[in-house]
């Protein structure tokens, strides 16, 4: 059973991170990929087991960046972005209580994102259109300015050459 559980994580992987997609080959796959499959733990913020919010402060913790513990905490750092303006490293918060926020996951693009769900399920990935889930949306956050975006979400072989050239000082 392990075994069939061990594949099926990695035919999910294989296909949410498809040639092309930015996420791919990024410090944030290296970082979620080994997390996949861990179970939900309710105040989990280990790999002993993550609630929600446990799995997002502890993938940008590896990446170097502090997040608030609660998932209504979380969506209030950042710039809010549009769900049209998604990229990979987004967090997207959902209201699965019927009161406000209650659930958090990373977008890695292509319309998915990465979450540790609820009891009894593991760190997966989900479609942001999927029913459930396009019905709760209500914010994602940016919480990477450009260079850390390019730097942790973004494949390295992907970013754009920069300019090494010594600044002109000669035009004061």
């Amino acid at each position: 059973m392990r075994k069939l559980s061990v594949i099926l994580i990695a035919l999910c992987f294989a296909l949410a991170f498809q040639v092309g997609s930015a996420f791919a080959d990024s410090k944030l796959e290296e970082t979620v990929k080994p997390l996949l499959g861990i179970n939900y733990k309710s105040g989990g913020s280990t790999t002993n087991g993550f609630d929600c919010s446990g799995f997002t402060q502890y993938v940008f913790k590896k990446l170097g960046i502090s997040l608030n513990r609660s998932s209504r905490d979380q969506a209030i750092q950042g710039k809010k972005v549009s769900r049209d303006n998604l990229r990979p490293g987004d967090l997207v918060f959902f209201n699965t209580n019927g009161k406000s926020i209650s659930h958090v996951g990373i977008y890695v693009g292509d319309g998915k994102f990465v979450h540790s769900p609820s009891t009894g399920k593991s760190v997966s990935f989900a479609n942001m259109d999927d029913k459930y889930y396009a019905q709760r949306f209500v914010t994602a956050r940016r919480v990477m300015d450009a260079d850390t975006y390019q730097e942790i979400a973004t494949d390295p072989s992907d970013a754009p050459e920069s300019d090494n050239a010594p600044a002109d000082d000669s035009a004061e």
